[in-house]
Protein backbone atom coordinates (compact mmCIF):
# COMPACT_ATOMS: atom_id res chain seq x y z
CA UNK A 1 0.00 0.00 0.00
CA UNK A 2 1.36 3.52 -1.14
CA UNK A 3 1.47 6.26 0.95
CA UNK A 4 -1.53 8.16 -0.35
CA UNK A 5 -3.60 5.17 -0.08
CA UNK A 6 -2.72 4.68 3.63
CA UNK A 7 -3.41 8.17 4.06
CA UNK A 8 -6.59 8.03 2.70
CA UNK A 9 -7.41 4.67 4.63
CA UNK A 10 -6.01 6.50 7.88
CA UNK A 11 -8.69 9.79 7.21
CA UNK A 12 -11.70 7.41 6.49
CA UNK A 13 -13.02 6.81 10.04
CA UNK A 14 -12.56 10.38 10.34
CA UNK A 15 -14.41 11.45 8.05
CA UNK A 16 -17.41 9.31 8.94
CA UNK A 17 -17.36 10.88 12.38
CA UNK A 18 -17.49 14.11 10.48
CA UNK A 19 -20.24 13.48 8.46
CA UNK A 20 -22.70 11.42 10.62
CA UNK A 21 -22.30 14.47 13.08
CA UNK A 22 -22.91 17.03 10.60
CA UNK A 23 -25.93 15.46 9.88
CA UNK A 24 -27.21 15.06 13.10
CA UNK A 25 -26.50 18.75 13.70
CA UNK A 26 -28.18 19.80 10.23
CA UNK A 27 -31.30 17.69 11.09
CA UNK A 28 -32.17 19.91 14.02
CA UNK A 29 -32.41 22.65 11.94
CA UNK A 30 -34.81 22.94 8.85
CA UNK A 31 -33.39 22.51 5.52
CA UNK A 32 -33.50 23.96 2.85
CA UNK A 33 -35.78 23.75 -0.17
CA UNK A 34 -36.06 24.23 -3.12
CA UNK A 35 -38.78 25.48 -5.45
CA UNK A 36 -40.85 23.35 -7.47
CA UNK A 37 -42.08 25.58 -10.26
CA UNK A 38 -41.12 24.96 -13.59
CA UNK A 39 -41.21 21.31 -12.81
CA UNK A 40 -43.48 18.67 -15.21
CA UNK A 41 -44.48 15.58 -12.18
CA UNK A 42 -45.32 12.34 -13.40
CA UNK A 43 -47.19 10.14 -10.62
CA UNK A 44 -48.32 6.29 -11.67
CA UNK A 45 -51.08 5.20 -9.66
CA UNK A 46 -52.06 9.12 -9.68
CA UNK A 47 -55.42 8.57 -9.74
CA UNK A 48 -56.82 7.48 -6.11
CA UNK A 49 -54.81 6.60 -2.75
CA UNK A 50 -51.57 8.29 -2.05
CA UNK A 51 -50.74 8.99 -5.47
CA UNK A 52 -53.92 11.72 -5.52
CA UNK A 53 -52.19 13.24 -2.59
CA UNK A 54 -48.89 13.68 -4.32
CA UNK A 55 -50.89 15.07 -7.40
CA UNK A 56 -52.59 17.51 -4.67
CA UNK A 57 -49.28 18.55 -2.99
CA UNK A 58 -46.85 18.63 -5.70
CA UNK A 59 -49.63 21.16 -7.77
CA UNK A 60 -50.14 23.05 -4.12
CA UNK A 61 -46.10 23.48 -3.95
CA UNK A 62 -45.88 24.85 -7.37
CA UNK A 63 -45.33 22.51 -9.63
CA UNK A 64 -45.79 23.67 -13.40
CA UNK A 65 -47.65 20.43 -14.53
CA UNK A 66 -48.89 17.60 -13.47
CA UNK A 67 -49.35 13.99 -15.13
CA UNK A 68 -51.27 11.18 -13.70
CA UNK A 69 -51.10 7.65 -14.68
CA UNK A 70 -53.33 5.05 -14.02
CA UNK A 71 -55.31 2.07 -14.84
CA UNK A 72 -58.62 3.75 -13.66
CA UNK A 73 -60.18 6.47 -16.30
CA UNK A 74 -62.64 7.65 -13.85
CA UNK A 75 -60.49 8.24 -10.77
CA UNK A 76 -57.80 10.16 -13.01
CA UNK A 77 -60.33 12.19 -14.79
CA UNK A 78 -61.75 12.92 -11.32
CA UNK A 79 -58.12 13.59 -9.56
CA UNK A 80 -57.04 15.58 -13.05
CA UNK A 81 -60.19 17.69 -12.84
CA UNK A 82 -59.82 18.71 -9.03
CA UNK A 83 -55.92 19.77 -9.61
CA UNK A 84 -57.16 21.95 -12.47
CA UNK A 85 -59.34 23.90 -10.48
CA UNK A 86 -56.37 24.37 -8.51
CA UNK A 87 -55.14 26.23 -11.17
CA UNK A 88 -52.65 23.77 -11.92
CA UNK A 89 -52.18 22.59 -15.80
CA UNK A 90 -52.88 18.26 -15.44
CA UNK A 91 -53.56 15.74 -17.88
CA UNK A 92 -53.84 12.20 -17.38
CA UNK A 93 -53.36 8.99 -19.67
CA UNK A 94 -54.38 5.02 -19.44
CA UNK A 95 -51.24 3.36 -18.25
CA UNK A 96 -50.58 -0.03 -17.30
CA UNK A 97 -46.82 0.18 -15.99
CA UNK A 98 -46.27 -3.47 -15.72
CA UNK A 99 -46.35 -3.36 -19.79
CA UNK A 100 -43.44 -2.41 -20.95
CA UNK A 101 -44.28 -1.78 -24.20
CA UNK A 102 -47.44 0.66 -23.08
CA UNK A 103 -44.66 2.21 -20.97
CA UNK A 104 -42.72 3.22 -23.87
CA UNK A 105 -45.26 4.14 -26.21
CA UNK A 106 -47.30 6.27 -23.40
CA UNK A 107 -44.14 8.03 -22.54
CA UNK A 108 -43.48 8.89 -26.17
CA UNK A 109 -46.79 10.51 -26.12
CA UNK A 110 -46.55 12.50 -22.89
CA UNK A 111 -43.30 14.03 -24.21
CA UNK A 112 -44.56 15.22 -27.78
CA UNK A 113 -48.38 16.73 -25.84
CA UNK A 114 -46.97 17.68 -22.63
CA UNK A 115 -42.64 17.83 -22.33
CA UNK A 116 -40.17 16.81 -20.24
CA UNK A 117 -40.64 14.63 -17.14
CA UNK A 118 -38.39 16.40 -14.58
CA UNK A 119 -39.84 14.37 -11.65
CA UNK A 120 -40.99 10.67 -11.56
CA UNK A 121 -43.00 9.79 -9.00
CA UNK A 122 -43.28 5.83 -8.91
CA UNK A 123 -46.29 5.02 -6.86
CA UNK A 124 -48.61 2.42 -8.63
CA UNK A 125 -48.68 -0.58 -6.45
CA UNK A 126 -50.95 -3.87 -5.95
CA UNK A 127 -51.74 -6.12 -3.15
CA UNK A 128 -53.68 -9.39 -3.14
CA UNK A 129 -53.22 -10.10 0.81
CA UNK A 130 -53.13 -13.95 0.56
CA UNK A 131 -50.52 -16.15 1.52
CA UNK A 132 -47.85 -18.00 -0.70
CA UNK A 133 -50.00 -21.10 -0.76
CA UNK A 134 -53.20 -19.35 -1.40
CA UNK A 135 -52.44 -16.87 -4.01
CA UNK A 136 -53.11 -17.62 -7.79
CA UNK A 137 -50.05 -17.44 -9.72
CA UNK A 138 -50.76 -14.82 -12.29
CA UNK A 139 -51.84 -12.70 -9.02
CA UNK A 140 -48.52 -13.05 -7.92
CA UNK A 141 -46.75 -12.47 -11.07
CA UNK A 142 -48.90 -9.47 -11.30
CA UNK A 143 -47.48 -7.63 -8.28
CA UNK A 144 -44.00 -7.78 -9.34
CA UNK A 145 -44.57 -6.50 -12.56
CA UNK A 146 -46.50 -3.69 -11.13
CA UNK A 147 -44.53 -2.99 -8.00
CA UNK A 148 -41.14 -3.97 -8.98
CA UNK A 149 -40.94 -4.55 -13.19
CA UNK A 150 -42.82 -1.25 -14.11
CA UNK A 151 -40.36 1.03 -12.10
CA UNK A 152 -37.35 -0.48 -14.01
CA UNK A 153 -39.46 0.64 -17.66
CA UNK A 154 -40.99 3.61 -16.03
CA UNK A 155 -37.20 4.66 -14.72
CA UNK A 156 -35.59 3.75 -18.31
CA UNK A 157 -38.30 5.89 -20.58
CA UNK A 158 -37.94 9.01 -18.32
CA UNK A 159 -34.29 8.93 -16.84
CA UNK A 160 -32.13 9.04 -19.90
CA UNK A 161 -33.70 12.71 -20.47
CA UNK A 162 -33.26 14.14 -17.13
CA UNK A 163 -29.68 12.91 -17.56
CA UNK A 164 -29.11 15.34 -20.71
CA UNK A 165 -31.45 18.24 -19.09
CA UNK A 166 -29.09 18.01 -15.96
CA UNK A 167 -31.76 17.98 -14.01
CA UNK A 168 -34.45 15.84 -12.32
CA UNK A 169 -35.69 13.38 -9.38
CA UNK A 170 -37.08 9.72 -9.42
CA UNK A 171 -39.28 8.95 -5.93
CA UNK A 172 -40.11 5.81 -5.28
CA UNK A 173 -43.05 4.93 -2.60
CA UNK A 174 -42.09 2.05 -1.40
CA UNK A 175 -43.30 0.65 2.03
CA UNK A 176 -41.89 -0.64 5.69
CA UNK A 177 -42.97 -3.87 4.52
CA UNK A 178 -39.68 -3.84 2.45
CA UNK A 179 -37.44 -4.50 5.49
CA UNK A 180 -39.94 -5.89 7.96
CA UNK A 181 -42.22 -8.69 6.17
CA UNK A 182 -45.69 -9.79 7.10
CA UNK A 183 -47.63 -13.04 6.70
CA UNK A 184 -50.48 -12.90 4.36
CA UNK A 185 -48.69 -10.31 1.78
CA UNK A 186 -46.07 -12.62 0.53
CA UNK A 187 -46.61 -10.71 -2.68
CA UNK A 188 -46.81 -7.23 -1.48
CA UNK A 189 -43.42 -7.77 0.75
CA UNK A 190 -41.16 -9.47 -2.17
CA UNK A 191 -42.05 -7.14 -4.66
CA UNK A 192 -41.18 -3.99 -1.78
CA UNK A 193 -38.15 -5.39 -1.14
CA UNK A 194 -36.76 -5.76 -4.83
CA UNK A 195 -38.23 -2.18 -5.34
CA UNK A 196 -36.13 -0.83 -2.12
CA UNK A 197 -32.73 -2.90 -4.06
CA UNK A 198 -33.37 -0.85 -7.03
CA UNK A 199 -33.44 2.34 -5.78
CA UNK A 200 -30.40 1.95 -3.48
CA UNK A 201 -28.79 0.58 -6.92
CA UNK A 202 -30.39 3.96 -8.45
CA UNK A 203 -29.62 6.07 -5.97
CA UNK A 204 -25.67 5.30 -5.57
CA UNK A 205 -24.98 4.76 -9.41
CA UNK A 206 -26.69 8.86 -9.50
CA UNK A 207 -24.36 10.26 -7.06
CA UNK A 208 -22.12 11.68 -9.71
CA UNK A 209 -24.90 12.93 -12.19
CA UNK A 210 -25.20 16.52 -11.57
CA UNK A 211 -28.54 17.54 -10.66
CA UNK A 212 -30.47 14.21 -11.23
CA UNK A 213 -31.53 12.80 -7.40
CA UNK A 214 -33.77 10.27 -5.92
CA UNK A 215 -35.85 9.90 -2.73
CA UNK A 216 -37.10 6.73 -1.67
CA UNK A 217 -40.54 6.82 0.91
CA UNK A 218 -40.38 3.87 3.37
CA UNK A 219 -44.34 4.26 5.21
CA UNK A 220 -45.83 2.08 7.52
CA UNK A 221 -48.97 1.21 6.57
CA UNK A 222 -51.81 3.75 5.45
CA UNK A 223 -55.14 4.51 5.90
CA UNK A 224 -56.08 3.91 1.84
CA UNK A 225 -58.44 1.76 0.85
CA UNK A 226 -55.51 -0.08 -0.86
CA UNK A 227 -54.79 -1.92 3.00
CA UNK A 228 -58.59 -1.87 3.80
CA UNK A 229 -59.35 -4.57 6.87
CA UNK A 230 -55.80 -4.59 7.70
CA UNK A 231 -55.64 -4.61 12.09
CA UNK A 232 -52.91 -4.60 14.00
CA UNK A 233 -53.33 -5.08 17.36
CA UNK A 234 -52.37 -2.08 19.69
CA UNK A 235 -53.86 1.07 17.01
CA UNK A 236 -53.28 3.37 19.63
CA UNK A 237 -49.57 2.55 19.58
CA UNK A 238 -49.48 2.08 15.66
CA UNK A 239 -52.18 4.25 14.10
CA UNK A 240 -52.38 3.98 10.46
CA UNK A 241 -51.17 6.68 8.14
CA UNK A 242 -52.72 9.78 6.65
CA UNK A 243 -52.05 10.02 3.28
CA UNK A 244 -51.83 13.24 3.15
CA UNK A 245 -49.27 13.13 5.51
CA UNK A 246 -46.95 10.70 3.52
CA UNK A 247 -47.56 12.95 0.33
CA UNK A 248 -46.48 16.52 2.29
CA UNK A 249 -43.34 14.32 3.57
CA UNK A 250 -42.96 12.75 0.10
CA UNK A 251 -42.60 16.51 -1.55
CA UNK A 252 -40.50 17.86 1.02
CA UNK A 253 -38.14 14.99 1.06
CA UNK A 254 -37.68 15.80 -3.14
CA UNK A 255 -37.60 19.97 -2.33
CA UNK A 256 -34.38 18.96 0.30
CA UNK A 257 -33.23 16.23 -2.01
CA UNK A 258 -33.51 13.58 1.25
CA UNK A 259 -32.44 9.92 -0.28
CA UNK A 260 -34.55 7.98 2.22
CA UNK A 261 -37.51 8.82 4.87
CA UNK A 262 -39.07 6.40 7.17
CA UNK A 263 -42.26 6.94 8.30
CA UNK A 264 -43.03 7.73 11.17
CA UNK A 265 -39.31 7.74 11.92
CA UNK A 266 -40.15 5.00 14.61
CA UNK A 267 -39.58 2.70 12.19
CA UNK A 268 -36.07 3.66 12.10
CA UNK A 269 -36.14 1.58 15.22
CA UNK A 270 -37.43 -1.40 13.77
CA UNK A 271 -34.74 -1.64 11.39
CA UNK A 272 -31.97 -1.28 13.43
CA UNK A 273 -33.30 -3.94 15.99
CA UNK A 274 -34.03 -6.49 12.97
CA UNK A 275 -29.64 -6.10 12.45
CA UNK A 276 -28.24 -7.51 15.91
CA UNK A 277 -31.67 -9.37 17.88
CA UNK A 278 -31.96 -13.17 18.00
CA UNK A 279 -34.76 -14.49 15.55
CA UNK A 280 -36.41 -15.60 18.26
CA UNK A 281 -36.80 -12.29 20.15
CA UNK A 282 -37.90 -10.81 16.56
CA UNK A 283 -40.25 -13.57 16.54
CA UNK A 284 -41.62 -13.10 19.40
CA UNK A 285 -41.83 -9.10 19.12
CA UNK A 286 -44.50 -10.30 16.08
CA UNK A 287 -46.72 -11.97 18.24
CA UNK A 288 -46.97 -9.37 21.00
CA UNK A 289 -47.70 -6.65 17.73
CA UNK A 290 -50.15 -9.00 16.11
CA UNK A 291 -48.68 -8.62 12.68
CA UNK A 292 -48.32 -12.58 12.35
CA UNK A 293 -52.41 -12.01 11.92
CA UNK A 294 -52.89 -8.65 11.44
CA UNK A 295 -53.66 -9.62 7.25
CA UNK A 296 -56.51 -11.94 8.59
CA UNK A 297 -59.39 -9.26 8.07
CA UNK A 298 -57.91 -7.73 5.11
CA UNK A 299 -60.17 -7.05 2.13
CA UNK A 300 -58.20 -4.26 -0.26
CA UNK A 301 -60.03 -2.75 -2.75
CA UNK A 302 -63.27 -2.91 -3.59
Amino acid sequence: MDLKSLGRVLIFPVQMIYLIVKAGVCSLFPSRRRSLRGEVVLVTGGGRGIGRHLAREFAKQGAKKLILWGRTEKCLKDTAAEIALSGTECHYFLCDVANREEVYRQAKVLREKVGDVTILVNNAAVVHGKSLMDSDDDALLKSQHINTLGQFWTTKAFLPRMLELQHGHVVCINSILSQSPIPGAVDYCTSKASSLAFMESLTLGLLDCTGVGCTTVLPFHCNTEMFQGMKVRFPQLFPPLNPEMVAQRTVEAVQTNKAFVYLPWTMHALVILKSFMPQVALDEIHRFSGTYTCMNTFKGRT
